[in-house]
């Protein structure tokens, strides 16, 4: 038996791999994340430019120029807008009106008026439509003056003023010492949860979706007849199992592999260096906080039982993959009747990237320990600190033997749904096999 199955294993993947079709999609995801990855060089090539100056000419009729170009540069900082600003003080803004659909780059005429009952009003005057962050950035630099005009026209001394104008000063204590420890881990283990389960949940669907189409293809083909007269239904359906999961591990790896060599191609061929600055300093960011919040060592310690889990919950939807597709005659059936198993995996996605939102909540820790979900569910909560160790490791023990039931009872089924033809009391011969050794 052995030997059939190593057999069976290797003829599965190479049907996988060794095609045409498999280079392809692999060459295409490459070009695509390579593409997305340089978006910004790309609109470049075709005519954008993210470091153009947008160049603003200010008439200021009210004294609060440098205050104006000081608070523009900030908010813009604050805001980490990509965009950047040449702010020049002029005397009559008409003289550059005529000029404005001449200008190579996107200039921006702003008036800054008295206005006898509202302190100061702004015209803001532009050839092309301002986009929705600069104009946000103009109107807050805009407010603050304003906000200096009438606190100086109030009457009040510098040192009120100086009081008035400077901000509260806010300090935080937190009794919780755990929490107190870790106050990024919520931040930090959003993120990590976000790389874990959105990657798991695609090749959930590819490894669901991949089994159903082999094994109703061998059926409508009749093959099926062919092989099961000369290997056993259990090595069959163990090589369907282990050759669908082997494969998706392997497109796992490639994409992993993939966003790899995506980002090395980002640092080679981008252009803009504020873009560029940004993403390292998101990432450099983002890897102190990992650091800090302890998550690191909590991905240390529970990642053999991370490991045993999500190798568990691949082998558990293959089984029940492999089962239900036995059970139809068609792909179309097999597509009906994999709903309800698709709707469990988009419950586990949701709940998880609610997790934070149900903190301390009895709901989510038993959602979590259901084997179905806990792929989805249990690496989140032990990132955010609301499942100890030992709650994983238990965890992944459920989800292990619950998979091994699965296997143990689904067999049962899987021997007599493929080598039926038809649904003529096809639920009504599943459950009598269940009952039979």
């Amino acid at each position: 038996m052995t030997n059939k199955l190593k057999f069976l294993v290797k003829q599965s993947l190479d049907k996988k791999i060794k095609t045409k079709w498999f280079k392809i999609v692999n060459v295409v995801l490459l070009v695509l994340l390579i593409f997305i990855a340089n978006i910004d060089t790309v609109v470049n090539l075709f005519g954008g430019d993210f470091n153009e100056e947008i160049q603003l000419f200010v008439e200021d009729q009210v004294g609060g120029y440098d205050l104006f170009a000081e608070n523009l540069t900030n908010v813009a900082s604050m805001m980490q807008s990509s965009q950047k600003y040449a702010i020049e003080k002029v005397n009559d803004i008409s003289e550059y009106k005529e000029g404005l659909k001449d200008e190579k780059k996107e200039t921006i005429l702003i008036q800054i008026l008295p206005d006898e009952g509202n302190y100061l009003k702004a015209n803001v005057i532009s050839y092309h439509e301002v986009g929705m962050i600069s104009l946000g950035v103009i109107q807050s630099a805009i407010n603050t003056v304003k906000e200096t005009v009438a606190i100086s026209e109030s009457g009040l001394s510098e040192e009120e003023i100086l009081a008035l104008t400077s901000p509260a000063v806010v300090t935080t204590e937190i009794t919780n010492e755990e929490e107190s420890e870790s106050e990024n881990k919520e931040m930090v283990s959003s993120v990590v949860s976000l790389v874990i389960i959105l990657p798991c949940f695609f090749l959930i669907l590819m490894l669901v979706q991949m089994i159903g189409a082999e094994i109703n293809d061998e059926k409508t083909t009749r093959s099926m007849e062919i092989i099961i007269s000369n290997v056993s239904p259990k090595a069959h359906f163990l090589s369907k199992i282990i050759a669908s999961t082997c494969f998706v591990g392997i497109q796992g790896i490639l994409l992993l592999l993939y966003g790899g060599i995506a980002l090395l191609s980002r640092s080679i061929f981008t252009s803009s260096e504020l873009i560029s600055n940004g993403t390292i300093t998101s990432l450099a960011s983002i890897m102190e906080m990992v650091k800090t919040s302890g998550v690191l060592d909590l991905l240390i310690q529970g990642l053999p039982f991370l490991i045993l889990l999500f190798l568990s919950s691949f082998l558990l939807y293959a089984i029940v993959a492999g089962v239900l597709a036995s059970m139809t005659t068609s792909i179309e059936d097999f597509q009906q009747l994999q709903t309800p198993m698709m709707l469990i995996i988009m419950i586990g996605y949701y709940l998880a990237l609610m997790a934070v939102q149900f903190d301390g909540a009895v709901f989510i820790k038993v959602m979590a320990f259901l084997p179905m979900l806990s792929f989805l569910l249990s690496p989140v909560l032990f990132f955010l600190g609301q499942m100890t160790l030992l709650e994983l490791g238990l965890s992944t023990l459920v989800s292990i033997f619950f998979t091994w039931v699965v296997f143990h009872y689904g067999l049962r089924i899987y021997k007599v749904g493929i080598l039926n033809y038809s649904s003529n009391k096809l639920w009504r011969k599943m459950f009598h096999s269940l009952k039979n050794k």
